[in-house]
């Protein structure tokens, strides 16, 4: 089985809880402070670790005590760190959270996250990478870098997967460079000019991303469930009952199973009911990485209740 090499941010989240948002000008009482290991690049790297695939990180931290506790931590959950680069004159990236009534809404610094240049990515892959392994990418770190690293994972024969968050108008042609684009709602939209919010709305917004040169479409729609669309079939996967706590890792939760998935050869209607029960195990907990759940426990679940996901379209 191959491996996964993630390019992407690690970030301190500082989460505070509140009944509802602040107006403008206005201070209001919080409460259940958190600091807690994230970064969307970190967490999808735990998320495919904790799910059984061999998993190394490429990123940047800040000489400061939140990178040496960020890699020792990214470590602990059976990330190789060796692409790790601590760098002088940036801090590491943090992330503040205000989490309330279940969802959140975050503001990112991304100090060192922006620090790697296209050479050092490519430096990395050269250590890490062979032929069909999988490489995984956000848009929390500089965006030319990114972008480059991208085209060349996949000049180099790499599964590239792309989640375009946070937002941003994609490079005319990059999609080309694309196996799987996973995005959610509002990225979506930004992307491709559709919103998702149906069965119709999902294939059109798949036309749109395809035909930009996507290969597979997977669209996550929060409590809608999420959807998933290749050559040969478009499905419609619904969200399990969860008692959700914190939304802030679900995406990149499913995304690290259906990483994991991918690799460990399991088709797409499997994968999808998988990162379904994974993502739905982790909202349910407060907190990024330390929500991730453990193959055991996705197993567990996935095997009690059998998610499938409905067929829209098949070849």
């Amino acid at each position: 089985m191959g491996r996964v090499i993630v390019f992407g941010s690690m970030n301190m989240d500082l989460t505070v809880e509140c009944d509802r948002m602040p107006r403008a000008g206005e201070t209001i009482e919080g409460r259940g402070f958190l600091s807690n290991a994230g970064g969307k690049g970190a967490n999808q790297a735990v998320a495919a670790a904790r799910m059984g695939a061999e998993t190394h990180m490429v990123a940047a931290v800040g000489r400061d005590a939140f990178g040496d506790e960020l890699i020792s931590q990214l470590a602990d959950a059976g990330v190789g760190c060796a692409g790790v680069c601590p760098v002088d004159g940036s801090a590491t990236g943090i992330a503040t959270i205000i989490r309330t009534s279940g969802d959140n809404r975050i503001i990112l610094s991304p100090g060192a996250n922006h620090a790697l240049v296209a050479a050092d990515v490519s430096a990395a892959l050269d250590d890490l990478a062979e032929y069909g392994d999988v490489f995984l990418t956000q848009l929390e770190c500089d965006p030319e870098t990114t972008f480059a690293a991208i085209r060349e994972a996949h000049g180099r024969g790499l599964y590239t997967i792309v989640n375009p968050a946070p937002a941003q108008v994609l490079p005319e042609g990059l999609l080309g460079c694309v196996d799987l684009v996973c995005v959610n709602e509002t990225e979506c939209h930004t992307i491709c000019g559709v919103l998702p919010t149906d069965d119709e709305t999902c294939l059109a917004a798949s036309d749109a991303l395809m035909g930009q040169g996507a290969t597979t479409v997977v669209v996550t729609l929060g409590s809608h469930g999420a959807f998933a669309r290749d050559a040969s079939q478009a499905l419609a996967m619904p969200a399990l009952p969860a008692e959700v706590v914190d939304t802030t890792c679900a995406g990149d939760t499913f995304l690290g199973s259906l990483v994991a998935s991918h690799l460990a050869g399991i088709d797409l209607a499997e994968a999808m009911g998988r990162a379904t029960c994974a993502s739905s195990i982790a909202v349910s907990r407060l907190g990024a990485q330390r929500s991730i759940p453990s193959l055991v426990e996705v197993d567990r679940l996935f095997d009690d209740v059998r998610p499938r996901p409905r067929t829209i379209l098949s070849a």
